[in-house]
């Protein structure tokens, strides 16, 4: 099992005490037929107070498995949350408590937004309804009031005439519409950590850097509140995260800050994520690939989750799955690369261009997106194809 944490934030002010969120071993496996898979293994890592934590890797490598399995989301059958533990800061551990005390802590202390706004809401009940729900299930306030609160969310993530729209169904808005739905309504009751997947998927460049902008200014209200952001999009993550967890095959395979991922990633797959971002290349040069695809959770290797697709594979890596190795500047990697007393590799094609992250990406009240002009050009991690995208794999983890 990996034990060992994920590593520190990055140096700029003082450090927390304790992390807000610990996850240990992690495992969850989803029933197919007459036995079991396992989508998610011994995944360790903490979420720090006024941090934003970006989790990237390809569709299939476990990242909404993860997420979902915090809050106990995960549906059983066909899955089961094998083992593990998710402390969080003043509560405990949330993989034994009971289930009405879980949902106080569910939308108060630790909200989502789900990737799939078009089934997420009720379809039977009105939007207004379903957000005043949210709200008043943990604050013992007048339903006037909580109409109110419902009305200045709706206003905040861009619904015009949100008074008016409050009485319509779900199936009355746009996808985006939707979207923009199920953000007010994780921000609500302004939790302290907020599990945002694929949060800005639907929605155009300029309002998805509108909704950033919110999620980050609620967030910077209390220092303590986090952000547990899941996506593709390697511009966002620059944009916005302090530090990155780098998935594939259901296991962590590499964290460290921003600058350390972009500028110097160590782990052959991040590497491959990095440099399938598209370029300024010259006209006609064709776009870097990652080799193959990810493999079915049904067909994952013995030993490192990623040899079957790495450039610098070695015959151990067939076997032997390494552990996750703590480096000498405070990130985590899980390469039998960096297990050797030999220098480790210098990766020629991994050099990242000076504009993708500045020297601190950490957000502070008042810094908005918009306001980072050294993002790299949109793209998503998902995306290392010819055309800048992979083809597509089943959902993270499932069966």
């Amino acid at each position: 099992m990996d034990v060992a944490p994920a590593a520190a934030p990055p140096s700029n002010g003082p450090q927390p005490r304790s992390p807000l969120l610990a996850i240990r071993d992690l495992t969850v496996s989803f029933r197919i037929e007459d036995h079991s898979v396992t989508a998610v293994e011994d995944v360790s890592f903490d979420v720090y107070p006024g941090e934003v934590l970006g989790i990237v890797g390809e569709s299939g490598s476990g990242k909404s498995v993860t997420a979902m399995s915090i809050l106990r989301l995960i549906p059983d059958p066909p899955g089961h949350i094998d083992r593990g533990s998710v402390m969080l800061e003043g509560v405990g551990d949330l993989m034994s408590l009971p289930h009405d005390q879980l949902r106080q802590v569910r939308g108060r202390h630790i909200s989502m937004i789900f990737q799939e706004p078009m089934t997420a809401l009720n379809p039977v009940f009105t939007v207004g309804m379903q957000l005043t729900e949210a709200y008043r299930a943990h604050f013992p306030v007048r339903r006037r009031e909580a109409i109110e609160r419902a009305v200045e969310f709706l206003s905040l993530v861009g619904i015009s005439d949100a008074r008016k729209r409050m009485r319509d169904y779900p199936h009355q808005f746009s996808g985006g519409m939707r979207q923009r739905v199920m953000i007010a309504m994780a921000l609500i009751c302004e939790p302290r950590l907020v599990i945002a997947d694929e949060p800005t998927t639907a929605l155009d460049v300029t309002t998805q850097a509108e909704i950033l902008e919110l999620m980050l200014e609620l967030k910077n209200r209390t220092a303590s509140n986090a952000i547990m952001l899941i996506t593709h999009d390697l511009a966002v993550v620059a944009e916005t995260c302090d530090r990155v967890l780098v998935m594939y095959g259901g296991r962590v395979q590499e964290v460290g800050s921003v600058r350390q991922i972009f500028h110097d990633p160590k782990h052959p797959y991040t590497v491959g994520l990095l440099r399938s971002l598209p370029s300024l290349a010259p006209r006609g040069q064709r776009l870097y690939a990652i080799p193959g695809n990810v493999p079915s959770i049904e067909e994952m290797p013995d030993g490192c989750k990623f040899c079957t697709r790495c450039d610098e594979v070695m015959d151990i890596c067939r076997t032997v799955e390494p552990p996750l190795i703590p480096l000498s500047d405070g990130r985590l990697v899980r390469c039998h690369l960096y297990q050797t007393p030999a220098a480790p590799p210098q990766h020629a094609h991994s050099q990242v261009d000076e504009a993708v992250v500045a020297d601190d990406h950490r957000p502070s009240p008042g810094d908005s997106p918009r306001s980072r002009s050294n993002a790299p050009t949109r793209a998503t991690s998902d995306e290392p194809a010819t055309t800048g995208r992979a083809d597509e794999s089943p959902r993270d983890g499932g069966p």
